[in-house]
């Protein structure tokens, strides 16, 4: 398993209590990469109608029942993963945008989604401090949040409990290959790790450890940047965001994009996103987008221009152009399998990914949901280019 967030720690659990001998590499900590710099999003409320809605619907029911599951596998001190069911309210401040989201929530609840139309009275329930300027609210029950590193650690631990091995500062070099086959990968402390599957998780930097192992793989970096408050009495009850968020999320322009993006965590902060950029492995925080995170949070909560901001911090998601993950094997070179490309959605993602993953590489098991997230798909052949070297 190459990549120790949280895509590779819940596969890892998932292989290793199948029996399966996993060793998982990663070239930092645990969790440091993009399973850090999110916001810990359980979402169905911003995925249009097909397969990543679906996978969400998968995953959500697999978040019910992970904290009895982990509370089997883990000792009772272990730190608690703060999934919270606080549901989700996405506001349209527009007559314009009013319409596409009422239009959008109907094909939402075509597919299953419950998304609720709510009235004024209703949202002065929900969000008392939510802005009286809104033209359409609608309320998604179903989303919910979780501390994102305290569930990759909690899923890795579970993995170690059932047997996998962590190595951490491990980075991948190049291929081992038997013939045509990948068999384990060089690393940079000079071990060779062999294996029978090699399960690429590393996100946005899948596409730069694909390319060393002979396969190229178009992934890419996309910056996200999200201030944090200062502690305070909880004022925001819900994930707020405004209904442009959903066109942010699908787009794929590599300018700025921002949108706004609010909620409360359990530490009693609340979390300001959200943007969107493709500028590379940029780690430069810039005043501009802060800015902007802030302008657009106070169309949804003006109360918020008087607290103090404690912090911004930001991450890199892995993004692949027809914005759909890929999951599976690699048709060009085997031996190798992806999992990777979730973009701000894998930690939400994160348990059905594994539960396919799991599946198909020990079982040759790939339903009709599968199916949609595997590389040669029409939507990404364009974009491979050559095959395995």
């Amino acid at each position: 398993m190459v990549g120790a967030g949280i895509v590779g720690s819940a596969i890892a659990r998932a292989l290793a209590r199948e029996g399966c001998a996993v060793t998982v590499v990663d070239r930092g900590p645990s969790a440091g990469g993009t399973s850090a710099g999110g916001e810990g999003n359980l979402l169905v409320s911003d995925k249009e109608p097909g397969p990543e809605l679906r996978l969400a619907q998968r995953s959500l029911s697999s978040w019910l029942r992970i904290e009895d599951e982990l509370r089997d596998e883990l000792p009772a001190a272990f730190p608690d993963l703060e999934l919270e069911r606080k549901g989700g309210l996405v506001v349209a401040t527009t007559d314009a945008g009013a319409a596409a989201l009422r239009e959008f929530a109907a094909a939402q609840r075509a597919a299953g989604v419950t998304a609720e139309a709510v009235d004024d009275d209703r949202v002065r329930e929900l969000e008392p401090d939510l802005t009286p300027d809104r033209a359409a609210v609608v309320h998604y029950p179903d989303d919910m949040q979780v501390q994102p590193v305290a569930a990759t650690e909690a899923l890795l631990a579970a993995a170690r409990r059932h047997g996998a091995q962590v190595r951490q500062g491990v980075e991948v070099t190049g291929p081992v290959l038997d013939g045509p086959r990948l068999v384990g990968v060089t690393t940079t402390t000079g071990q060779t790790l062999t294996a029978d599957a090699v399960v690429l998780a590393a996100g946005p930097w899948s596409g730069a450890v694909a390319e060393r192992l002979g396969a190229h793989l178009p992934v890419a970096p996309r910056r996200g940047t999200v201030l944090v408050t200062s502690r305070m009495p909880q004022r925001v009850w819900h994930k707020v965001y405004d209904a442009d968020y959903v066109g942010a999320v699908g787009s794929g322009a590599a300018d700025l994009q921002v949108s706004s993006v609010v909620e409360s965590t359990a530490a009693g902060t609340v979390l300001i996103g959200s943007s969107r950029e493709r500028r590379g492995f940029d780690e430069r925080i810039e005043a501009r987008v802060l800015s902007a995170l802030a302008a657009k949070a106070l169309l949804l909560f003006p109360f918020l221009a008087d607290v103090q901001v404690m912090r911004a911090y930001g991450g890199f998601r892995p993004f692949v152009p027809d914005h759909l993950p890929v999951i599976g094997p690699d048709h060009r070179l085997p031996g190798l399998w992806h999992a990777t490309g979730h973009e701000g959605a894998g930690i939400g993602l994160s348990l059905a990914t594994a539960e396919i993953l799991r599946d198909d590489l020990l079982h040759g098991k790939r339903d009709e949901l599968a199916a949609e997230f595997r590389l040669d798909r029409p939507t990404l052949l364009p974009h491979l280019e050559g095959t395995a070297r």
